[in-house]
């Protein structure tokens, strides 16, 4: 029964976590909009969406690869770190550089943040919504 609890809330656990994990990411970036030579940084959300279901679902149907650069979204290359959950974390495309070397574009990054935060709001209110449909289904519907 606790099995079934769990794969039912996984999705949006999931979510949540690596939503978390980005929103650290880009408030990274944005604290670190005037360091010389700081490359702008962030993942590839569904990607690593797609990832962390599967490991933990237990499907293996991830390619393996032996370089973290191997695969990885257009426009951004694997920086050799990863997030706790393995989830690589990609240097963001450069559409404007600075003299300093400094990735960071706060347009992007401002807006960015604001998008995952909503997107994180929204995923707290769907977890919220499957309890109350579990709590109903529990306690007979009212």
């Amino acid at each position: 029964m606790i099995g079934k609890l769990d794969d039912y809330l996984r999705f949006n656990e999931t979510a949540l976590s690596l939503r978390a994990q980005r929103q650290e990411l880009l408030a990274s970036n944005i604290a670190n909009a005037d360091t010389p030579n700081y490359k702008a940084r962030d993942i590839d959300f569904s990607s690593a969406l797609q990832g962390a279901i599967a490991r933990n679902s237990g499907n293996g149907s991830q390619l393996a690869t032996t370089n973290g650069g191997h695969i990885g979204s257009a426009g951004a290359a694997a920086d050799g770190k990863a997030l706790a959950d393995g989830t690589p974390v990609l240097y963001r495309t450069v559409t404007q550089g600075a003299v300093d070397g400094n990735t960071v574009e706060m347009d992007t990054e401002r807006t960015q943040f604001a998008d995952n935060g909503l997107r994180y709001e929204a995923g707290i209110s769907m977890i919220n919504h499957q309890i109350r449909d579990l709590m109903a289904a529990i306690q007979g519907g009212q």
